[in-house]
């Protein structure tokens, strides 16, 4: 039997569902997810194993205008990732119209289309018609040509196995590029910081996401136990007044924020999690390239 190995990406603009699409493939939770546009901010790559292939899904940015370096940072990301994949998914959800911001991402995909096949996606079924679902596949077909076009729900799992067939067929020959298990490359301290930096955007206004980066200063085993492991961390925002924010009534947010991420945390590590959250506070730091680098952009 032929064995296929390679990448793909999913591109899309902020919130269009490429994240929780990607987690439903891998058939766990690889990639944060997020009301919040823009919550995805690193190449996160997550593995899916067949006896006939291995694909490797790499989750990006959503595409969007810039308003800071970061923003320049995050889309330079997305082109360099889709320069380097096998296929490209262009993610559109079903119950928002086909805006000048998919038009813009087409017009940029058709330029890589004549050596890197792009399959249109039209995600978020389970939140629309029929009738809509058919519509966004005509309206879609207007934007570009693509390869395939495919109605799919990461919620309800709806034609997600086809999506996973389509961009199969479109790897190349090859072998296993990671061994069986992994399902993604992320070093575990990128994938608990993650994980904070989704509860702690859980509820907050609509200004505050963008400030939000979570760094992981320290994880060493619990002196005394086998079975815990000590997890301190640093959420960063960009301004006093969002501190006290994330901190809410006499620390009352931050410790809902540490107990949301906690039982993610330990179901990722398998084991009993002391977590130990601070908050600071980094001046404008989405726009300064020094502050962008220490925390890992």
């Amino acid at each position: 039997m032929t064995h296929r190995s390679g990448f793909a990406c999913f591109v899309g603009r902020p919130n269009a569902g490429k994240s929780t699409l990607t987690n439903a493939l891998v058939g766990t939770k690889v990639a944060i997810t997020s009301s919040k546009p823009q919550t995805t901010r690193h190449a996160i790559r997550g593995i899916v194993h067949r006896d006939d292939a291995q694909l490797v899904i790499v989750d990006t940015p959503g595409l969007h205008r810039p308003r800071t370096l970061l923003g320049e940072r995050l889309n330079d990301l997305v082109y360099s990732t889709w320069s380097e994949v096998d296929v490209v998914g262009f993610c559109v959800p079903a119950n928002e119209k086909v805006g000048p911001g998919d038009k813009f991402i087409a017009n940029e995909l058709a330029k890589i289309a004549k050596r890197t096949p792009v399959i249109g996606i039209v995600t978020k079924t389970d939140l629309a018609s029929q009738q809509q679902i058919a519509e966004q596949l005509l309206a879609l077909q207007e934007v570009m040509e693509f390869a395939e076009l495919v109605p799919v729900s990461a919620v309800d799992g709806f034609q997600v196995k086809t999506l996973e067939d389509l961009l199969v067929a479109r790897l190349p020959e090859g072998p296993q590029l990671y061994p069986d298990g992994d399902l993604t490359d992320e070093p575990e301290q990128t994938l608990i910081a993650e994980l904070i930096r989704e509860a702690a955007l859980e509820g907050v206004r609509d200004e505050l996401p963008h400030s939000i980066a979570v760094t992981v200063e320290e994880m060493l085993p619990h002196e005394g136990r086998d079975d815990m492991v000590d997890v301190h961390a640093l959420l960063y925002v960009e301004r006093p007044s969002q501190k006290g924010i994330i901190l809410g009534h006499k620390g009352e947010r931050l410790r809902t924020v540490g107990s949301q991420a906690r039982k993610h945390i330990e179901a990722l590590l398998g084991s009993k999690v002391y977590l130990d959250l601070h908050v600071k506070v980094a001046k404008d730091w989405q726009r300064d390239p020094k502050q962008l680098r220490r925390l890992g952009f």
